[in-house]
């Protein structure tokens, strides 16, 4: 069964932020790293040879991957992560969310301040230091329950008012998936019509997702500054995936590929850390696009 991971694309800070975010969230933890190799290295990166590449991490229960790269892709707000704050889980939900916004807000900004709103008793939504958006919300205690971090898709700019057609579409390609909640737009907002979704969420196996139409006009849109890493047990479950996910052709490349709504997913064997370790694995691993597992 695959699992599913947020992967935060930084230009040479990774291990900054993962320190970062580990003395930040609660029960988190950096869990391997892994380095450029010193050969074989495009001419672009030699200046990364031996350098970090990338970090795995858990903040309170999410796997995360940071990946040391370029200056190409810079976050933006149509992926965020929502940080869900239960009462009926932790009586200190409250005192707790706040502590968390002040943590991440120090060297960046509020985008919706810390405040009350009509959906929750205690939301804000900031930027931090590296431009990575956050959401924290205290949740309805009497709803269903949610993980602590989910990754949260703003749709907005060119692929406006298509949220639900993106969750319907994720969970027809991946297996033990399931549509959750569901709210739309009684009136027009902004940019989002009647009808088009105001929160949803759909889990994909294991990792939960949120889905929103935005309700302002938006002038950025998905990037690969925050991909999802498949990880895939053969070569059927890669070349499922790509068929699937892969409709952008100038987009693919090691792995990488970029959904007909612009969302960007790495289609990665399982044990990709060990078919790393073999010779030659760097070189080949750049010259190409779907990642065939008998080529390493």
């Amino acid at each position: 069964m695959s699992t599913i991971t947020p992967c935060l694309w930084f230009n040479g800070d990774a291990e900054d932020a993962a320190d970062f975010y580990t003395s930040a969230f609660a029960d988190s933890a950096v869990l391997e790293t892994s380095r450029y190799p010193t050969d074989g290295l495009a001419d672009f990166q030699q200046d990364m040879a031996d350098k970090i590449l990338t970090i795995g991490l858990e903040l309170a229960g999410q796997r995360f991957l940071a990946i040391n790269a370029g200056k190409r892709f810079a976050f933006n707000e149509s992926t965020s992560f929502m940080v869900n704050f239960d009462p009926s889980i932790d009586p200190d939900a409250r005192a707790n969310l706040d502590a968390l916004w002040n943590d991440l807000i120090d060297g960046g900004s509020a985008l919706m301040p810390i405040d009350t709103y009509d959906f929750s008793p205690r939301y804000g939504w900031l930027r931090d230091r590296f431009g990575v958006n956050w959401q924290l919300i205290l949740t309805d205690p009497d709803g269903e329950p949610r993980p602590k971090i989910i990754p949260a898709l703003l749709f907005g700019h060119h692929v406006q008012n298509r949220a639900r057609e993106a969750a319907e579409y994720y969970v027809s390609v991946f297996e033990d998936s399931l549509l959750g909640t569901d709210l739309r737009y009684t009136e027009h907002a902004g940019p989002a019509k009647v009808g088009s979704v105001m929160f949803s969420d759909f889990r994909l196996r294991q990792q939960w997702f949120v889905a929103m139409d935005a309700a302002t006009r938006q002038h950025v849109t998905f990037n690969e500054s925050v991909s999802f890493v498949v990880a895939c047990a053969d070569q059927s479950e890669i070349d499922h995936y790509w068929a699937a996910l892969s409709s952008d052709p100038e987009a693919e490349a090691c792995g990488w590929c970029k959904d007909q709504f612009g969302v960007s997913w790495q289609i990665v064997p399982a044990h990709m850390s060990e078919l790393m370790k073999r010779p030659g694995a760097f070189e080949k691993l750049l010259q190409m696009k779907k990642l065939e597992i008998d080529e390493f």
